[in-house]
């Protein structure tokens, strides 16, 4: 910097300006070396090994791989050397034009021009290491990096607007070039490089890679944006590495951050009875031992039995595979939200035992957890829980361009000393920062979402790289979900990040296409087809494990152990719906008639009262919402005080919910104090949420037909645990009870309860009811005939009565795949592209809202959120409960965990859209950032309003009723 006017440039032209840097402008140097010595925190603290070895050979050696992460970190934000960024505050700007750095005014501070600081620095960046002598191949995956860094990457049409060298916003005349080139030369010395062309790496990163790392420089900048720890530094005079370090090292201390299990070594044989407090049943022991002999980060899918033990094997296995190939942490995907939180205890007491104090970096990851007993315990004393905002703050450069969302709240830190920590740093908690946590419990949606062209898609996949992640109940994948699952096992695989599959049992053709997506990814390849290479297991538990090899070969594993417990022999009965004849019925509204009770619910109540004359716990499973309630307003009448008769399904609001099935949990968990006491009557009727993951134990099965993979999933629940001393004489044979179909008589096939059908379609009803009525009367040996159940099910060819069915169903299948394709992170036949331009073709620019995603990748039909408040007369609005709130709604901060509690959730649809169209926020609501976004359902006195054709009415034992018409 001895020329005069390039100090006077470098002094000028600033990278925050006083409102974004504390009061105090910050010159742009500063920020590049802010970054960069905070990506040498991130580093040293917080990389796992298998990146950086992966950036060691990229940058060309062992030992060069921090330096140029450090770089790409502190270069992203070289365009705010550029008009397009230098004119946005007026104040600042007029420094740099007295600095002799001019730009047309009536053009670059039009607003109708885009100023894209991101974009005009990949075209800066382009240009310079093109003059350095960098390779092509290099610059074309280095400039995206910086093109993406606020969420989205441009394509080479996008790039070439940037590129014009004399365009006004880039800047014109040679004083502009000369200062961008200083900014960039500037910057490299002090980061350790003696010019620009000692940067260049020596191999190009895959594309999965190239993903984390962009993920990892968002990370960095946004850290590095936060004005508590990096104030402004308004000369140039005041600004070095050195200094930047410093402060990179207090703001690292300040936020706590940490980074896994860092460097842990291969667990021994004893590590299982430490970890969970027993010896290893035989599925669990060879599970185990496959992942002790897999030779290269793979796929491992672990078929087993409902109550197995597949998720401490797998939990096991994940230990193992992340300090064999250099992972750093855990991320274990649910099915539901309701089936994460017994698992978030597991994890933590799982990494606790691997290391106390590592339960603190445990993180809750669904849009419900503030309701979660355990997380709002581990979260007192801190100051916030921020699931929708941002707590820090942090400089949204988008809304400089008229494009973002704003800038948040800000909270404080706290001063809470490190023992006491005991749940994850704030920073993570951020919108969309959780799966950069090290360990994280949340739904199978979280991966699915990083397989979406969403903005921001690299925070995830920058949380994800790291770790070992594990998928539970991975059959519940239907074929829209599935195609998600798919590209992001793809995505998985090229970033060899080893993975752990979990299912009861998998259809063959499932099975495979789940290898297939893995080393296709893993091969950098449209498709990888295994075929014939891939056996079928030869027993039950299973597990299927591939990778590939150094050559880039297929290696597969295929093994199978025998379950830990002999067989039961659950016996099967079928109970014809008795049925009233309504043509005009709706499958999920309520349209019983005052004081009646379906024939259907009578049949069940009846026989509850048979089988439980002596007491013990049932399940009744319905699959709609509607038919859970009337079933347990039937069976709480026919029972009255004689039964405890509870509801749990998915229209309760969030704290009742909760509530629900954490007592549900309780009574009907393993024996001990909290398990309803022998001889007393327990029902729990509930809709498909208790199918999966939830670890009940009933006595007697009752439930609607659903596929075969669906309905042995709920006989999971059935004598889940040995106690059968303490189980009713009449009911220590397990026995589940089919209905929700009923057969028409000779030739006139079945008839199904329509929302059944409506949810499943006919075909696989039609194929699991040949299975269910062969078996009337008789028994299934479980788990032994699971497999073999499935592939009946799903395997074969449809029979002369199926054709139509099939036909219906497979071209279902065909529409939904195709909708989900236009949403998936790559497009068809891009897999094998070298770089990240274009990415965001056609890009959703998605707030970080969980049902809003959870509508994308489950089934793309958006259900609305309302929150429930009643109306107090002339007074204003009361909570659900009864508190008051101001004439306006104004929320109190003791108040707002009652208010979210009464979230909840409306059924897709007419329902959902008549609330998206007439529903908003409280006028209380609109200037808090907890509460703004949200849509209020007014209830009168009775509970209940009108939205447009649609009469809703909350009440407090069944839930959200909703009926057409008013």
């Amino acid at each position: 910097m001895d020329d005069p006017r390039v100090r006077q440039w470098l002094d000028a032209l600033w990278g925050k300006s006083p409102a974004r840097g504390g009061g105090t402008r910050s010159v742009l140097l500063a920020h590049l070396l802010d970054t960069a010595a905070v990506a040498e925190r991130i580093w040293d603290n917080y990389l796992d090994d298998a990146l950086t070895r992966v950036l060691d050979d990229v940058a060309g050696g062992a030992g060069r791989g921090k330096g140029l992460f450090v770089w790409l970190c502190g270069i992203h934000d070289c365009g705010k050397a550029t008009p397009a960024f230098q004119c946005v505050d007026p104040t600042c700007a007029q420094a740099v034009r007295d600095a002799g750095l001019s730009w047309d005014r009536a053009i670059v501070e039009n607003p109708r021009n885009r100023r894209r600081h991101d974009v005009a620095g990949a075209a800066l960046l382009d240009r310079r290491l093109a003059q350095a002598g960098w390779a092509p191949e290099h610059v074309a995956w280095v400039w995206p990096l910086v093109a993406g860094h606020h969420g989205s990457f441009p394509d080479e049409g996008g790039l070439a607007e940037g590129r014009r060298t004399r365009g006004h916003l880039q800047g014109r005349g040679p004083d502009w070039a000369a200062a961008q080139e200083a900014v960039v030369g500037v910057f490299t010395r002090a980061v350790g490089y003696p010019d620009l062309t000692a940067v260049q790496p020596t191999a190009v990163p895959s594309r999965a890679v190239q993903l984390a790392l962009s993920g990892l420089i968002v990370m960095a900048d946004w850290i590095a944006s936060d004005h508590r720890h990096f104030d402004g530094l308004d000369s140039i005079d005041k600004v070095s590495l050195a200094g930047s370090r410093e402060r990179a090292r207090a703001a690292w201390n300040a936020l706590r951050l940490h980074g896994g299990w860092r460097r842990m070594p291969v667990p021994g044989p004893e590590a299982f009875r430490d970890r969970f407090g027993h010896g290893t049943r035989p599925s669990q022991r060879f599970v185990i031992d496959i992942a002790h002999r897999m030779a290269e980060p793979g796929l491992l899918i672990v078929e087993a039995p409902m109550g197995e033990g597949k998720t401490k094997a797998a939990l096991m296995a994940a230990e193992i595979l992340g300090a064999r190939f250099g992972a750093n942490g855990t991320f274990l995907g649910m099915p539901t939200q309701a089936t994460c939180d017994p698992m978030f205890t597991e994890m933590r007491q799982w990494t606790s035992r691997i290391r106390p104090g590592l339960e603190s970096e445990v993180a809750l990851l669904h849009g419900k957890r503030r309701f979660t007993k355990e997380w709002k315990e581990l979260l007192e004393g801190a100051t916030a829980d921020a699931d929708d905002a941002d707590p820090f703050g942090m400089a949204d450069d988008d809304a400089l361009y008229g494009m973002g969302m704003g800038a948040g709240i800000a909270i404080d830190c706290g001063e809470d000393g490190e023992a006491e920590r005991r749940a994850p740093a704030e920073w993570f908690l951020g919108a969309k920062r959780g799966l950069l946590t090290p360990f994280v419990v949340g739904t199978i949606d979280q991966l699915l979402f990083a397989a979406t062209r969403t903005k921001h898609v690299m925070l995830r996949s920058a949380g994800l790289a790291g770790k070992v992640v594990v998928l539970d109940e991975v059959h519940a994948a239907d074929v829209y979900m599935s195609q998600f699952l798919k590209e992001g096992l793809w995505w998985l695989g090229q970033g060899r990040v080893p993975v752990v599959l979990l299912s009861a049992t998998l259809p063959p053709a499932q099975r495979e296409e789940l290898v297939s997506a893995y080393l296709a990814g893993a091969a950098s390849a449209d498709v990888f087809e295994v075929g014939a290479l891939l056996p079928e297991p030869g027993g039950y538990p299973s597990v299927t494990a591939a990778w590939l090899d150094g050559k880039g070969d297929a290696q597969l594993l295929v093994e199978h152990a025998q379950s830990w417990r002999d067989d039961l022999a659950v016996a099967v009965r079928v109970l014809d719906e008795e049925r009233d004849e309504r043509p005009d019925e709706r499958p999920d509204e309520d349209h019983r008639p005052p004081g009646h009770v379906r024939a259907g619910d009578r049949a069940v109540a009846g026989l509850l009262a048979d089988r439980l004359r002596d007491g013990g716990c049932a399940l009744v499973i319905r699959n709609t919402v509607a038919r859970a309630q009337d079933t347990y307003r039937a069976v709480g009448e026919h029972f009255g005080a004689d039964a405890d008769v509870r509801l749990l399904h998915g229209r309760l609001h969030a704290a009742d919910r909760a509530e629900r099935t954490e007592a549900c949990l309780r009574l009907l968990g393993r024996p001990g104090p909290g398990r309803v006491a022998p001889g007393k009557r327990l029902i729990l009727v509930a809709t498909q949420i208790a199918e999966q993951s939830f670890d009940v134990d009933a006595d007697i099965l009752i439930t609607d037909v659903a596929p075969i993979d669906h309905l042995l999933q709920r006989i999971g629940r059935l004598h889940r645990h040995a106690h059968p001393a303490a189980r009713p004489k009449a009911l220590r044979t397990p026995e589940v009870v089919v209905t929700g179909f009923a057969r028409r008589g000779q030739g006139r096939g079945l008839w199904w309860d329509p929302g059944t059908k409506a949810i499943y379609g006919e075909y696989l009803l039609l194929r699991t009811a040949v299975e269910v009525l062969a078996a009337d009367g008789g028994a299934w040996a479980i788990p032994r005939q699971v497999p073999e159940l499935v592939a009946r099910v799903y395997d074969g060819d449809p029979a002369a009565d199926e054709r139509k069915a099939f036909e219906e169903w497979a071209q279902r299948q065909t529409e939904r795949a195709a909708k989900a394709e236009k949403y998936l992170l790559t497009r068809r036949g891009e897999h094998g592209r070298p770089t990240l331009a274009g990415l965001h073709y056609a890009g959703r620019r998605g707030e970080s809202d969980d049902e809003r995603f959870r509508a994308l990748v489950r089934d793309g039909e958006p259900s609305a959120e309302v929150i429930l408040v009643r109306r107090d007369d002339d007074l204003g609005y009361r909570t659900l409960a009864g508190r008051r709130l101001s004439v306006n709604g104004e929320v109190a901060p003791e108040q707002l965990d009652e208010v979210l509690g009464a979230t909840v959730r409306l059924p897709s649809g007419g329902l959902s859209e008549a609330a998206e169209r007439d529903l908003g926020p409280l006028a209380g609501w609109r200037d808090d950032p907890w509460l703004r976004h949200s849509k209020a359902l007014v209830l009168d006195a009775e509970l209940a309003a009108v939205v447009g054709e649609f009469a809703v009415r909350y009440d407090p034992e069944l839930g959200l009723v909703t009926t057409r018409g008013t």
